[in-house]
């Protein structure tokens, strides 16, 4: 099933996805809950009551979680040809241990960072000028969890969305840490809906991404380096996973630093990240 978070006639709302992507049934949920969990506030429940259906195209369409509770976790150098592409790139703080990692190299954002289907990437050239795109899976933890074996850790997932990690490279390489680099204003852009976990086939989902409808990614979740279960058994590790929390899985290559020149956003461009089974995730890019 897919899930929306959206407003409509002055309130938020959640609701299901009808299969030609239509219209959305409004479920009868407080909307207090909704305008931060999203839908998480699906999460361990039946499903609520249908209040109306509305037409698709009389909604604006928000980030299925639009505050996350918590930091989003994320996986670095998680496809075998990114990380070729990053080591080599000189902003690789980890490149000395070899190109591909032995474990999953995780950092996370802040949920400030979050922003919706269609709203803009915004770049600060005070800042950062080398603002490059990265095309994830994110994962939807539905059960809580701690010291998650691999056998066991797809059963702690809800469900999948689609998340664009922005990144600051010249951030990212000033601090040899990635929080900051990663957690500028707007660049998680997320959405526009989330799937439930069976809509996914993990072993053979494309990842692809545009920008200025130039594809620049295009590789499949069966080529990850750490599969979603290693990723959800690593960050378990001592640390409880609550759900609601959000994990994205890693980019593969074709991000901007890969090119020579680099291939940085630009106010004026357009980045559409497309992930199989879920949908597509636009957003211009602006100057402030």
């Amino acid at each position: 099933m897919k899930f929306a978070v959206f407003n409509w006639k002055g309130k938020t709302c959640v609701g299901r996805v009808v299969e030609d992507d239509s219209a959305i049934e409004c479920f009868d949920i407080p909307e207090a809950s909704i305008r931060t969990e999203g839908v998480v506030a699906l999460i361990e429940k039946p499903l609520p009551k249908v209040m109306e259906t509305v037409p698709l195209s009389e909604v604006e369409i928000l980030a299925p979680v639009p505050r996350p509770s918590r930091n989003i976790f994320c996986v670095g150098k998680n496809y075998h040809e990114h990380a070729k592409e990053f080591a080599a790139s000189g902003f690789d703080s980890s490149a000395a241990k070899g190109t591909v990692p032995e474990a999953p190299i995780v950092f996370s954002k802040l949920p400030e960072t979050v922003v919706t289907n269609g709203a803009p990437i915004r770049l600060d050239a005070s800042v950062s000028t080398a603002i490059d795109y990265e095309a994830e899976l994110a994962v939807i933890i539905g059960k809580a969890g701690r010291n998650i074996s691999k056998e066991e850790a797809l059963s702690h997932v809800w469900g999948y969305t689609v998340v664009n990690d922005v990144t600051a490279r010249d951030l990212q390489g000033l601090h040899s840490q990635w929080l900051i680099g990663k957690s500028q204003d707007t660049f998680c852009p997320m959405g526009p809906w989330a799937v439930t976990a069976d809509e996914i086939d993990l072993a053979d989902t494309s990842v692809k991404c545009w920008v200025n409808d130039e594809l620049r990614q295009d590789s499949n979740t069966g080529l990850l380096i750490f599969d979603i279960p290693t990723i959800i058994a690593a960050i378990s590790n001592g640390i409880t996973l609550q759900p609601g929390d959000i994990i994205a899985t890693g980019t593969p290559a074709g991000v901007g630093i890969g090119f020579n020149p680099p291939k940085y956003l630009q106010p004026g461009d357009k980045v559409r990240v497309e992930i199989g089974g879920i949908g597509t995730l636009e957003n211009p890019v602006e100057a402030y």
